[in-house]
């Protein structure tokens, strides 16, 4: 009966091991499936995002769609290699050697660490700075400058009209008057 048990909670730590592993990959899924969405709706205009956002000339564009598997793997070898500073190319054969590991697998291997900045921004499907994706909140304390200045009024001298003449209560910290 203790082995039924040890069993069963083996298999669960195993569950909750895997799990993040899992749910972390399908942002990057669900965001490849939308673009080839996007790509099957609208390949030309798809094609032409593509030459503006990355700067590619349209022949090359067309050159490394057909050599992928589908559309949103081209803009993951153009993301990959922006990101890892690599030419496409090297990507692309990357790509083609590596494919059934995954984009994380072929992006480490650009080197692109796991866990960096960059890594993240790729799993979550980022496109770049000033993308849909990117809120526009950056990691700040929170408050700005007019807050700081705003919480700063008060301190030192009590120089208020009521203690020149003579209706405050000089400052002495008794509370409001009732």
């Amino acid at each position: 009966m203790k082995n039924i048990f040890k069993v069963a909670a083996a298999v669960m730590f195993l569950c909750f091991l895997v799990l993040p592993v899992y749910v972390e990959g399908s942002d990057l899924d669900s965001f490849i499936h939308t673009l080839n969405v996007q790509a099957e709706a609208d390949l030309p205009g798809f094609k032409a995002n593509l030459s503006a956002q990355f700067g590619v000339p349209m022949p090359q564009v067309d050159v490394l769609i057909k050599s992928v598997d589908r559309p949103g793997d081209a803009y993951m070898c153009l993301r990959v290699g922006q990101i890892a500073k690599q030419p496409t190319e090297m990507v692309v054969k990357e790509y083609r050697t590596h494919k059934g590991k995954g984009w994380g697998v072929i992006a480490k291997n650009l080197g692109i660490k796991p866990g960096s900045r960059e890594f993240h921004e790729l799993k979550r499907g980022d496109l770049g700075p000033g993308s849909k994706s990117d809120d526009g909140k950056g990691k700040g304390k929170g408050k700005d400058k007019k807050a700081k200045s705003d919480f700063r009024e008060g301190k030192g001298k009590d120089t208020d009209t009521e203690r020149s003449t003579g209706t405050g209560d000089g400052g002495k910290g008794r509370g409001r008057k009732k």
